[in-house]
């Protein structure tokens, strides 16, 4: 048999004794601690010595970091697939997608039917559990709109909401050894899980024969199936003996042919004994990852992953899949593959790009961008993929995506200095630095993601207290276009530096920045709506409200339009950047003022806590066409145009950020960000269908507004750079991108053209 080329998995089979539960746990910890991967255990529930096991794998993922955990396997028969599934989606989202799915058909259907669960045949218990998959990947299934629907032979699901989504593509594993199971796991399964032990009738060579006989017929390829193996009667010794049961070079050579004559990429030990556990996972765990490396390289054995028929023929031709550097050949999403859905959209649109490549260190995103760069193809780099201008992923392109670079530091909490990478998003970043008593104001969503907002300005719910997001960025990490890795601050390449902070995805990919964040624990936050009819008076009430209060209040209002013969609304968000409450109350309650109040609230609250990131799945649900603008103050004329617009009922709607305050206080000419001397940016939006409308409407402001926010801008007309980067700026710009990027590598971001008579680049030195 081959060696389907997997990574290699190694990890634990633990008994959940009941009457020592704690040596239990133990022995899952001495997993973790000796660099093992996985640790599983078995799933008896009729046997009154033993723990619950999903109980038991719940308080395991709590008290490891790193550890894989799964059951081996699940006995179905007592764990309805619905409840299942949403325990196991659970379960992954607390662990941050550290949990297997280990499935069995049931064994010992005497004691399964004793505690209630069905008397089924072997045949009726695989078709059972045929069913079973099928219905626990439906639950999982969120993008699939309505209920879930199922009436089969043993299960039924009359309407089910699906969900939640688990945290990563969770493996199902099946325990199988007769030829129907085989089959089942060639058909459907991401594993085959036996043990060592009953693998006499059939053998390995005779099973594999038929799960790859199985997965070939249904359009799988047999590499998409993992095999994993259990492993018990194990020990160490220091002269040779039975088999695996002497010096750790004995395992080796054992074991090798395992993985490369049997296929076998994952090994599971079944001894609950600390020292068998840590010399496994300390010496034989290195020795044969060595071993099979080197085994895989002189045999040019493949280890990316592997893709059917049916996957690769959604491969774009314009694409050189092959070309791929092995250094990303496991971090790849092709269209074909399972998780594609997952990272083609961006929260406010659709994508369809020929691929994603998810990137986990500044080194993956040289490779990434060299390897993008020879395929003449559009590129688009994606943080949080939030952002409303559309350019986070594309139609036939590559994207390289950063998510999976989140990390979140605190090096000095006397000054307030953060490091942070862009995948992260704001909110994980007020939560990581609530504990210091810091915070960095950033936005009014923390579902947004640091990279995209961290470059082109960040008007936040503390603007008008301490500036904006990109005032406070005092350093970055970059990727330029020629793939050289750069740190810019003030004294290295500080033109690069100065254009970074408003215009900096013109430039490279940001892989961290270093931000100087401030002590603020505790903010007053409130909420009040308001019939807002008489729209311009209204808003020129609330703009002055807005401009004339203390700086510790920024505030955020939204526009939506009459429903159903209702009223013109407004809601405004009002945050004041400090934990004073009897000074919060003086300044937030003359907004009270601004129209009849429909509904109020105020509170409180930690800073983090308002800016929780909602975890939202994203599929291009939101508003695809926006219109940015900024206004030097809300004047009756300006007024009067809004209230025009928001009610032709053509706009969804129109929201205002106040800016003022700190945002003044920083001088135009100190980085890309120019807008000094506005009070508030103002966005309208609405549906695809409604743009024409839009554009005849936002034709009758712009006259009116001075600036505009890159990231709330849809449209790319080459004329409106000079609102975001009024002259002087755009020729700086202009010059600059002719020295960083003069092929225009990064040009979905607002492109800025380069100067045809741009300097020649900079030498290397900083």
């Amino acid at each position: 048999m081959p060696d389907y080329g997997h990574e290699l998995v190694l990890g634990t089979f633990i008994t959940p004794t009941a009457h020592d539960p704690a040596r239990v746990v133990q022995l899952a910890e001495v997993t973790e601690a000796a660099n093992l991967d996985i640790a599983t255990f078995q799933d008896h529930p009729y046997n009154a010595d033993f723990l619950d096991t999903y109980t038991l794998l719940t308080w395991v993922a709590a008290k490891t970091s790193r550890l894989r955990v799964s059951a081996n396997v699940t006995n179905l028969p007592l764990r309805p697939p619905a409840m299942l599934a949403r325990a196991a989606a659970s379960l992954d989202l607390l662990s941050g997608g550290r949990f297997e799915l280990g499935l069995g058909a049931g064994a010992f259907p005497k004691a399964v039917h004793g505690m209630g669960g069905r008397d089924l045949t072997p045949g009726q218990g695989v078709k059972a559990l045929e069913e079973a998959l099928g219905i626990i990947r439906d639950v999982w299934n969120t993008k699939e709109s309505g209920p879930l629907q199922y009436e089969g032979t043993y299960y039924s699901v009359p309407a089910m909401k699906r969900g939640p989504r688990p945290a990563h593509d969770i493996g199902v594993w099946l325990g199988a050894y007769k030829p129907q199971m085989l089959r089942l796991t060639g058909r459907k399964a991401d594993g085959w899980l036996p043990t060592l032990q009953y693998l006499q009738t059939p053998g390995m060579a005779e099973a594999n024969k038929i799960i790859d006989e199985a997965a070939l017929e249904a359009g799988r390829e047999p590499g998409e199936i993992k095999r994993l193996l259990n492993l018990f009667n194990v020990g160490f010794s220091p002269s040779r003996g039975g088999y695996l049961q002497g010096p750790v070079e004995q395992w080796v050579e054992e074991l090798l042919p395992l993985v490369l004559e049997q296929g076998f990429s994952a090994f599971l030990i079944g001894q609950d004994d600390p020292g068998i556990i840590r010399t496994f996972g300390e010496e034989v765990g290195p020795a044969l990852r060595e071993a099979v490396a080197r085994e895989r390289k002189a045999a040019g054995t493949t280890t990316g992953p592997t893709r059917s028929a049916v996957v690769l023929s959604k491969r774009h031709a314009a694409v050189d899949y092959d070309a791929l550097p092995e250094a990303l050949a496991k971090k790849v999403v092709e269209p074909g593959d399972r998780k594609y859905e997952e990272v083609r959209h961006s929260y406010s649109w659709n994508g369809s790009p020929a691929l994603v490549i998810q990137c986990e260190s500044a080194e993956d995103v040289v490779a990434a961008l060299a390897y993008a760069r020879s395929q003449a193809v559009d590129i688009s780099v994606r943080s949080g993929g939030h952002g409303l201008s559309g350019r986070s992923t594309n139609d036939g392109g590559i994207v390289i995506d950063l998510s999976k670079m989140n990390a979140i530091e605190v090096l000095d909490q006397t000054t307030g200095r953060i490091r942070v990478e862009p995948g992260a998003r704001w909110g994980h970043v007020a939560q990581a630095l609530a504990p210091y008593g810091l915070a960095m104001s950033s936005g009014d969503y923390g579902d947004v993601g640091v990279g995209g907002l961290a470059t082109t300005g960040g008007i936040g719910y503390m603007a008008r207290k301490f500036g904006l997001t990109i005032d406070h960025v005092t350093a970055a990490e970059i990727v330029v276009a020629d793939g050289r890795k750069l740190r810019v601050d003030a004294t290295h390449y500080p033109d690069l530096f100065w254009a970074l902070r408003g215009a900096g995805a013109n430039f490279g990919i940001v892989t961290a920045f270093e931000l100087d964040a401030y002590p603020i624990e505790n903010v007053a936050y409130a909420t009040i709506t308001v019939d807002a009819t008489e729209t311009a008076d209204f808003l020129v009430k609330w703009g002055r409200l807005v401009e004339d209060a203390p700086r510790e209040i920024s505030s955020f209002m939204s526009l939506f339009p009459t429903r159903r013969g209702g009223p013109v609304t407004a809601q405004i968000t009002l945050v004041y950047a400090d934990d004073d409450v009897e000074a919060a109350q003086e300044a937030l309650t003359p907004f009270l003022t601004t129209g009849p109040v429909v509904n109020q609230q105020a509170q409180l609250a930690p800073y983090y806590a308002i800016v929780a990131p909602p975890e939202n799945h994203h599929s291009g649900q939101g508003l695809s066409d926006s219109r940015s603008g900024m206004l030097e103050h809300l004047t009756r004329e300006a007024a009067e145009v809004i209230e025009k617009m928001i009610k032709s009922g053509d706009i969804m709607v129109m929201q205002f950020r106040s800016m003022g305050g700190a945002v003044h206080d920083t001088p135009k000419d100190s980085m890309a960000w120019s807008h000094r001397t506005q009070n508030f940016a103002v966005l309208a939006a609405t549906a695809p269908v409604q743009a024409p409308r839009l554009d005849a409407h936002w034709s009758k402001l712009y006259p009116l507004l001075n600036g505009m926010y890159l990231s709330f801008e849809t449209s790319t007309d080459p004329a409106r750079l000079l609102d975001a980067f009024p002259e002087p700026v755009l020729q700086r710009l202009r010059q600059l991108k002719a020295e960083w990027d003069p092929t225009e590598v990064f040009n979905r971001n607002f492109n800025i053209p380069p100067a045809t008579d741009g300097p020649a680049p900079k030498p290397d030195a900083g």
